[in-house]
């Protein structure tokens, strides 16, 4: 038996998984310094088969935040450079000419992996972003007419750069969407940089994550535990009518051209529920609602320009909703 794997889940032990899906943090911490709420978004997005927008400025890790978290479950993962003259058959894969057999054969592309980090996704054109879009809705690819189904689990977690903005092709509403939850990397405290930095002092080599000590604390058949145990959490009807109510606020805001859509507020409810489990609850209460609140609904609306000119934000929004929506006793 592999000695990495002693420790994990039995299958099909919510309590058992649960702790293994918590050991992750402290997994992941041996790589990555003071990213909690991401990595907490990202098991978050596993348990509900969702994707990840990761929006921070190079250099705070979101590479090696990705890889940490695939070393630490045990998946594969791959990762993408999205560029100007990156082709939809780049990402999915292509039908390759065999001369030995004089027949077509499918080469799979990076998309066929468990974690699919794309890189700046912005920074390609319309055609290749929307390559990506009946993978992360239907888990599976088409090319020449043959669907071809993708690993399970499959996340991609998308990263672009909020403050470089020359050379890039926006994310279109209907793409910005299917992303479960947008996760803003900051930069790290003072005391989290020297922390980095002694550790790269000492030897620390990102690109070895087993010298770092990280080791696989959780498996396939420990999530795939949680994700029934999750769909088995309960939600009340007042908490369903107060996730309802917060999407249908956004709609009316003064400051948005578009608020929060059907699909948005079956995500906050399905994120909600996630997290009410991942804290060792078997019910929903108001304040999983709001803790998901903004991670799941910053990116599913618009703001107005006048808006924008006066300071407002998408959290500054969301906020407010949050703050004037009756909450449930």
């Amino acid at each position: 038996m592999d000695p990495t794997t002693d420790n994990a889940a039995p299958t099909g032990d919510p309590a058992a998984a649960r702790a293994a899906l918590e050991a992750l943090r402290a997994e992941i911490a041996k790589a990555v310094v003071g990213q909690d709420p991401a990595v907490t978004g990202l098991v978050v997005a596993l348990l509900c088969r969702g994707h990840v927008l990761l929006e921070g400025v190079p250099g705070v890790a979101k590479t090696l935040l990705v890889r940490s978290l695939a070393a630490a479950l045990e998946l594969d993962t791959k990762r993408v450079q999205f560029t100007p003259d990156l082709m939809p058959s780049d990402v999915t894969g292509s039908l390759v000419y065999d001369a030995r057999t004089a027949e077509f054969s499918f080469q799979p592309g990076p998309v066929f992996t468990h974690l699919l980090l794309a890189d700046e996704i912005n920074r390609t054109p319309p055609k290749t972003q929307s390559s990506l879009l009946e993978a992360m809705e239907e888990r599976q690819v088409t090319v020449d007419g043959t669907p071809r189904a993708l690993p399970d689990p499959f996340l991609v977690a998308a990263t672009q750069n909020p403050v470089e903005y020359e050379g890039t092709y926006p994310l279109p509403e209907a793409q910005l969407d299917r992303f479960l939850l947008k996760l803003t990397i900051p930069l790290p405290s003072r005391q989290d940089e020297i922390d980095v930095l002694t550790r790269h002092a000492q030897g620390f080599d990102p690109r070895d994550l087993r010298a770092a000590g990280v080791r696989p604390v959780a498996t396939a058949d420990d999530l795939e535990a949680a994700r029934t145990a999750v769909a088995a959490t309960t939600v009340s009807p007042e908490i369903t009518a107060y996730v309802v109510d917060i999407c249908r606020a956004t709609r009316e805001s003064p400051s948005l051209t578009l608020g929060v859509s059907p699909r948005g507020a079956t995500a906050l409810l399905a994120t909600a529920r996630a997290w009410a489990w991942l804290t060792g609850r078997d019910y929903v209460i108001p304040d999983d609602v709001k803790a998901l609140a903004l991670p799941t609904l910053r990116h599913r609306i618009q703001l107005r320009p006048e808006a924008e000119m006066e300071g407002v934000t998408a959290d500054s929004v969301i906020t407010a909703v949050l703050s004037h929506v009756p909450v449930p006793r």
